[in-house]
């Protein structure tokens, strides 16, 4: 039996780091103003450096959504039972992905 409760704790601390994340992410991916004081190759740099950590915005935006998701979810009779099995996802893997609604088995 799944300790809902903590698993709703866990999830909305998920969700407020995530959210931080966010706000971190947002402000490193605004556009890399040219600059006198910085070199064609540190522009470089900064434009390529934008471009992942505006990857990682996108995921950690995903993330947040499935986490929702999952907050919503955690009250419901199948919560914690895999969509394609129908066996117990681990509580670890709760845990560690909240928003995952596979077990590792069929998740891959």
């Amino acid at each position: 039996m799944l300790n809902k409760a903590k698993i709703k704790n866990h999830i909305l601390s998920e969700i407020d780091k995530t959210e931080k994340q966010i706000v971190e992410y947002k402000e490193l991916t605004k556009p890399v103003e040219p600059e006198n004081a910085i070199g064609r190759i540190s522009r470089m740099d900064a434009i390529n450096n934008k471009s992942v950590t505006e990857a990682a915005l996108r995921k950690a935006k995903v993330k947040l959504e499935k986490l929702k998701f999952a907050l919503s979810a955690v009250d419901d009779a199948d919560f914690g039972l895999c969509i394609r099995c129908k066996q117990e996802i681990p509580l670890g893997r709760i845990l560690i992905m909240p928003q995952s609604r596979t077990c590792v088995k069929c998740s891959h």
